[in-house]
């Protein structure tokens, strides 16, 4: 299908994170040519509860030109060195999955081989203690670092974070109409969208359209009948309760989340608030036994009303179909485990760039949008329901419905190669490398059987000063590293007005 129409009107329907950041950094990229218009109504309020990201997020603002000081202070920013996760192996249990690396690889074997082998040997400390982010986060210690070594996010407002981008948007030309959309027209012959008419009577037209209409995936879901798969079967739960409350203490640099009986919560701590929300599944739990396990967990007062956002968890059958391409809610949820929905967000709108059809929809360009994005979700997916999956509680039907369900052929292959051997096998665009998966794994229990053979050619001499030249050096990087909320103070001094 190449209709050889020339692409000049873009017309995205939806606000929030997703509508703004791809009409922000379309404009900003690729938008001399185009005519951008973003179509928002004020009467409905946006998901909002991805308020943790992941360090892809600094793609977008390099090419954005977003001052790092700048965008914290317009988002009541604050730093994320990863996740604190609690009760997810067993009651009482913790471990943390931290951004960037532990220790020191060679070309054949991950440092988790060389930590194996010491281990044995007595001569390891627990493997938290290579990860310089680990250690940063336990004492709640950051810093942007000379040789860039500390690996990092951000914690976000994303109300403000969509101003933020609309604002940005705004200055490179894209307009913005307030209205409902009521209806979305089809051309006979095409079945290509044409035009959406709007509450207020206005009719907008354009040549291709981007939904990010959320849930409710008005454009591709239900005008162009994509269907929805859905993996409710691996990540049955479906509902999330959310509620913000005030700080009353520094805020610390990972977010936490926290195993419940039939569920799980998180805490994020922004400057001055603190994002709070509980996700569970209904047929496990009541809504209501889920908003008291919220309202018991809260740690300040509550400066919003509980609010409840139900879910199906899967992805859209295509992503672009026609002259529509999805973004955000509207292709899918995978629920906010590892804080991934603002980088697939990210990831559609850069592909989107990358295939832009400048001569005429193309179904090769098409096809591989919807190749690439299957893939980066399934991928996200999976290292979601590791988390499920690979965990010994029993103290309750849905972990135990968890820990026994049928997994991916590709998460199952993961699971049994890490068991047999530690490999791990990376996908060239993996947003998850290799110590991403180590720290999940053994965090949650699962250590190899064996380590590779590699390891074996440095002698116990050589392995020991290995070892503990990893730990000095680490040590001596902790040390050198301000309290979080003193560097985030000092840092946002720097600002300058956005």
């Amino acid at each position: 299908m190449n209709e050889h129409k020339l692409i000049n009107k873009v017309v995205i329907a939806g606000g929030g994170t997703a509508g703004w950041m791809a009409a922000a950094t379309i404009a900003s990229t690729i938008g001399k040519r185009l005519d951008i218009t973003l179509v928002e109504s004020d009467d409905i309020q946006t998901v909002g509860v991805g308020e943790a990201t992941v360090p892809s997020l600094m793609t977008i603002h390099q090419l954005l030109k977003i001052h790092e000081a700048d965008f914290l202070k317009a988002v009541n920013g604050t730093y994320k060195l990863g996740i604190m996760f609690e009760n997810w192996t067993t009651l009482g249990d913790k471990y943390f999955h931290s951004f960037g690396k532990s220790g020191k690889s060679c070309w054949a074997a991950g440092f988790h081989h060389f930590w194996l082998r010491a281990k044995e040997q007595r001569m390891a400390k627990d493997f938290c203690q290579y990860s310089l982010e680990t250690l940063a986060a336990e004492k709640n210690r950051f810093a942007h670092t000379k040789d860039n070594n500390l690996n990092y996010a951000y914690h976000l407002d994303s109300a403000k974070y969509g101003q933020l981008l609309r604002k940005i948007a705004e200055n490179n030309g894209v307009k913005r109409i307030a209205g409902n959309i009521d209806k979305i027209n089809l051309h006979k012959q095409s079945g290509n969208i044409q035009s959406l008419s709007l509450s207020t009577g206005k009719l907008v037209n354009g040549d291709l359209f981007i939904d990010c209409t959320g849930f409710r995936s008005l454009l591709l879901g239900e005008a162009l009948k994509v269907g929805y798969n859905d993996w409710s079967d691996m990540l049955p739960a479906n509902a999330a309760y959310a509620v913000q409350t005030k700080s009353h203490r520094p805020a610390v640099p990972y977010t936490r989340s926290i195993a419940l009986d039939a569920g799980w919560r998180w805490q994020i701590p922004l400057q001055h608030r603190v994002g709070n929300g509980v996700v569970f599944s209904t047929s496990f739990k009541s809504e209501e036994s889920a908003l008291e396990d919220l309202l018991t967990g809260i740690d300040g007062e509550p400066l919003t009303e509980p609010r409840l956002i139900r879910f199906t968890t899967g992805q859209r059958k295509k992503f672009w179909h026609k002259n529509c391409v999805s973004v955000g809610l509207s292709s899918g949820f995978i629920e906010p485990l590892e804080s991934t929905s603002i980088h697939l967000i990210q990831q559609a709108i850069v592909w989107l760039i990358s295939l832009f059809p400048t001569e005429g929809i193309d179904q090769n360009l098409i096809n591989r949008f919807n190749q690439q994005m299957k893939s980066e979700t399934e991928t996200i997916r999976d290292f979601i329901v590791l988390h499920y999956h690979l965990q010994q509680r029993d103290d309750h039907d849905f972990w135990c419905y968890l820990r026994e369900m049928k997994v991916s052929d590709r998460l199952q292959q993961m699971l049994d190669l890490f068991q047999n051997n530690g490999t791990i096998i990376e996908e060239q665009d993996d947003l998850f490398a290799e110590n991403s998966w180590v720290q999940v794994m053994m965090g949650q229990g699962l250590t190899p059987k064996q380590y590779h053979p590699i390891v074996d050619m440095m002698s116990d001499r050589d392995l020991n000063n290995f070892i503990r030249h990893q730990e000095t050096s680490i040590q001596k990087q902790l040390t050198s590293l301000p309290i979080h909320s003193q560097f985030l103070q000092l840092f946002l001094n720097q600002s300058k007005r956005f």
